[in-house]
């Protein structure tokens, strides 16, 4: 009897010393995925830091080129006035009054229909949009609509831009989305609105205008 107690302890101590040891390598093996852990959040910290300085630096460049364009274009009114040193009579023409009205109904038809048309081309917002990646998932709205605009190579409607962002993986919690995105581009310098509801980078218009 004292022998099978005496070979049950040993057993015993053996499978402890077995559960020490694995314990052990484990926590060595937790350490080392901490430290690890800890690098990849420097280095994710250091590239953050490294996009906000590159958005900042493109903020400071637009700014600098619509200034220039903005001087441009005012030195050059300047010279055509300066080539004027006699002013020149305005011709003014007397409107018809059977004329008059007629243009003013036209006038007031072209604009109603323009404006009908513009509402009927607006897109519609898809409410029931399944994620197909997470490529915004991580990413505020100014950012990821930057690469949308950049992709799409042309303006893009506030709709349009909440189902690119929702297939992508952002996730919106107010009732008014699109309201959400029209705002955060209407206070970002990197945007500007181009029709109601529609916005395009600045850089591509200021480079346009360049050209």
């Amino acid at each position: 009897m004292l022998d099978a107690n005496l070979n049950l302890i040993a057993t015993l101590e053996k499978g402890l010393q077995e559960t020490r040891n694995a314990q052990s390598r484990l926590s060595s093996r937790l350490r080392e995925v901490e430290l690890e852990a800890e690098k990849l959040r420097e280095e994710i910290q250091a590239l953050e830091n490294s996009a906000a300085q590159t958005e900042s630096m493109i903020d400071g460049l637009l700014v600098a080129m619509r200034s220039g364009l903005r001087s441009a274009g005012d030195a050059l009114t300047e010279n055509r006035h300066a080539d004027f040193d006699v002013p020149i009579p305005v011709r003014r023409q007397v409107a018809d009054p059977v004329e008059a009205p007629r243009q003013a109904n036209v006038n007031r038809s072209s604009s109603t229909v323009s404006y009908f048309s513009q509402n009927r081309s607006i897109p519609t917002r898809n409410n029931n949009i399944e994620p197909i990646s997470h490529r915004f998932s991580d990413r505020t709205i100014t950012q990821a609509c930057t690469l949308l605009l950049r992709e799409a190579g042309k303006p893009l409607h506030v709709n349009d831009l909440y189902n690119l962002l929702v297939s992508g993986g952002m996730q919106f919690k107010g009732n008014n989305p699109t309201i959400s995105i029209a705002v955060s581009l209407n206070r970002n310098r990197r945007f500007r609105k181009v029709e109601p509801g529609t916005f395009d980078l600045i850089m591509r218009e200021a480079t346009k205008r360049a050209s």
